[in-house]
């Protein structure tokens, strides 16, 4: 089969690209900007891309198109597409059809943390010896690739998306994934091009918890309120609850030390993790984990050994080199709680050491303006906070205003650098914060710190 995918540079789609690659098809692709280091995997797979979205792409004739979910009405390979009534179909709709059907799968849901405990998952089967699927997000430290076909008939796990599927698919994209374990990790309001509010965003959860079996599993957040109000809606499979505040029968929690923490079933310890990760996000992203493992057979001491070899994922706190006496770090960080989190565990790294924040609201809901009045509190631990401002609606400065002279503003990043340059000082960390290339922000200081 030859397939022609549309949007193909997003980690999904490229994912969904590698996927298929593997599984003996002819794959070709297209994006608007064919971007490293999404193109530079797939031509190393053999795949061919082209720029841009052009009509004249029609003429390659594939079995069927796979539109991902940047491709709009007025796009013209699309409008060619449609025209033409020729065969086409989403991602997540073909990923369904062509990889998870008749497979366990473990979906990993949520607003923060998708990627990392995805990874985690993974790597925690893989180290149990069922030598998975999967589809992860992101780069993960302990494989090669960010997606493979693993064993045929065995688990799957899958970074399960809330974002709309495509133009003609307005449904979430986890809705199509049907998963037997599904992880429900939190839920915050987020994606403000395309949800009214949080209510819509619960709706959409709910779709996801009503495909799982009743033999399934559900791993839920014991402290997310709104993924309580979710479960209230209806629930007809099993529940483990993790995270819970006090301890409660069939709990898993976390306790001790920032990088070290027991697991907790009911009364009984039975496990220990100790590993250089940071922060108590990534403890609820490990019991997640922990919890989705055991519905497949993984028992908690081997899944705590896996994950005390767990090397991370790359962007999530990732140190990208030192200059001047000056540590630079690299975060996808981008929705205002995920800020705050990720500066919480630099903080509980470095202890009373300088931590500058610099950061872009770049994600659609950010430069909407959605959140902007949350950005001091989710930089309240960081000494000095510095925003890119380029391709705002809206009044970064005012919107900083709160944090008085500890906030600058800048409108292009060359600027942005100059801002840290001067501030900087031997000892400084330098977190950078971006769900984008960030304009190569991070080589261009560590020049100019060095």
């Amino acid at each position: 089969m030859h397939i022609h995918i549309l949007g193909i540079c997003g980690t999904f789609m490229g994912g969904v690209a590698a996927l298929a690659r593997e599984a003996g098809h002819r794959v070709t692709g297209c994006d608007a900007n064919v971007y490293p280091p999404m193109s530079d995997q797939l031509r190393a797979l053999g795949i061919d891309l082209i720029e841009g979205f052009g009509a004249e792409q029609l003429a390659l004739r594939p079995d069927v198109f796979v539109v991902g979910n940047v491709v709009t009405r007025g796009n013209p390979l699309m409008e060619a597409i449609l025209d033409a009534g020729a065969a086409y179909t989403s991602g997540p709709q073909w990923l369904s059809e062509q990889v998870l059907q008749g497979r366990h799968v473990l979906a990993v849901a949520g607003t923060h943390g998708k990627t990392t405990t995805t990874a985690m998952l993974a790597w925690v089967l893989e180290q149990a010896g069922q030598a998975p699927g999967f589809l992860v997000g992101g780069v993960p430290g302990n494989f090669p690739v960010s997606a493979r076909l693993g064993r045929p008939g065995g688990p799957f796990v899958i970074e399960a998306d809330e974002y709309d599927t495509a133009f003609f698919d307005k449904r979430s994209k986890f809705v199509h994934y049907r998963p037997r374990t599904a992880i429900l990790n939190n839920l915050e309001f987020d994606h403000a091009d395309i949800f009214a509010d949080l209510a819509a965003i619960e709706t959409q959860f709910h779709h996801l918890v009503r495909t799982v079996p009743a033999q399934g599993r559900l791993v839920v957040n014991a402290r997310e309120e709104s993924l309580q109000r979710v479960l209230a809606r209806g629930c007809w499979s099993s529940v483990e609850r993790f995270g819970a505040r006090k301890e409660e029968p069939g709990a898993w929690r976390a306790r001790g030390e920032p990088q070290a923490f027991d697991v907790l079933r009911g009364a009984m310890k039975v496990a220990r993790v100790e590993w250089p990760l940071l922060g108590e996000h990534n403890q609820l992203n490990a019991l997640a984990a922990l919890a989705a493992a055991d519905h497949v057979g993984v028992p908690a001491e081997q899944a705590a050994d896996a994950l005390g070899r767990f090397e991370g994922v790359r962007r999530r706190l990732e140190l990208r080199g030192e200059a001047g006496g000056v540590k630079v770090y690299d975060d996808f960080a981008h929705h205002p709680t995920a800020i705050r989190t990720t500066v919480n565990g630099l903080r509980r790294k470095v202890g009373a050491a300088r931590i500058l924040a610099v950061f872009e609201p770049r994600s659609n809901t950010m430069k909407l303006g959605t959140m902007k009045a949350q950005l001091p509190w989710s930089l309240e631990e960081a000494d000095l906070a510095f925003c890119h401002t380029g391709g705002l609606g809206w009044d970064a400065r005012e919107a900083l205003a709160p944090m008085g002279a500890q906030a600058q503003v800048a409108d292009t990043i060359d600027a942005l650098v100059a801002q840290v340059v001067r501030a900087a000082r031997p000892g400084d960390h330098v977190l950078c914060m971006s769900n984008g290339g960030f304009g190569g922000i991070h080589a261009k200081l560590l020049s100019a710190l060095a």
